[in-house]
């Protein structure tokens, strides 16, 4: 995911926070897990700990995982994910 999409997810959800708050708290920890990974890959790779580099390779994925995630289960109709619809160009 590029920064504008990342940041055109994270507005719509702060605009649709007080009818959907359980998604902008779930896209929050995305983000958090998101920025976890990147402040920690430095750090695992300067220590060379194999285990924590791949980790943190995974969380820096998250939000572009999430994403697909969840679009297959929209397309599914497993459940509804009106944000997408901000990731459109």
């Amino acid at each position: 995911m590029t920064l504008d999409q990342l940041h055109a997810v994270k507005q719509w959800h702060v605009s649709h926070r007080p009818l959907q708050p359980v998604e902008y708290h779930a896209w929050d920890a995305v983000l958090t897990l998101w920025v976890a990974g990147w402040m920690g890959l430095p750090a695992a790779l300067i220590l060379h700990l194999p285990l924590a580099i791949g980790t943190c390779v995974g969380l820096v994925l998250a939000p572009g995982s999430y994403v697909t995630l969840r679009r297959r289960l929209h397309r599914a109709n497993r459940l509804r994910c009106d944000w997408l619809s901000s990731l459109r160009p």
